[in-house]
């Protein structure tokens, strides 16, 4: 069982700095068909400074950081028990090519079903702009299977 010691636990923020090609090419390699998410001056004309990131690319971004695997090590949870739950974005502001985002995990629940079967933690992710603009939020729950 996860010690509930862990809830209000704070992870290493991960700082990344938006880049055009990276967007562009995670856009295509999910399938976005919108131009705004590939042609600046598609985004351009859509309002945007530069090209948006894609609604999932924060999440994508927050598991390249490593922060996920971080916290399974220190839960001692090994990654062939996990199963991804539950994801879920609010976006306060838009994030586009060129911004900086510091993304701050925060562990924020830990409960059990099915007596002790299955655990659920519950992380989420704040993410500020280099303004210190809170530009969205993720909530995600992982699965442990016992």
């Amino acid at each position: 069982m996860i010690d509930k010691k862990w809830i209000g636990h704070v992870l290493p923020p991960s700082v990344l700095t938006l880049e055009r090609g990276r967007l562009c090419s995670f856009a295509k390699a999910i399938g976005e068909t919108d131009p705004v998410y590939t042609d600046l001056q598609a985004a351009q004309a859509a309002g945007y400074a530069d090209l948006p990131c894609p609604p999932t690319f924060l999440f994508a971004a927050e598991l390249d950081s490593g922060a996920t695997m971080a916290l399974l090590d220190l839960l001692e949870v090994p990654i062939a028990r996990i199963l991804h739950g539950e994801q879920s974005f609010s976006y306060h502001a838009p994030v586009v090519a060129g911004d900086t985002v510091t993304l701050q995990p925060r562990v924020t629940d830990i409960y059990d079903k099915k007596n002790g079967a299955l655990e659920f933690m519950v992380k989420q992710v704040a993410a500020h702009n280099q303004r210190n603009e809170l530009v969205a939020e993720l909530r995600t729950v992982i699965v442990v299977r016992h």
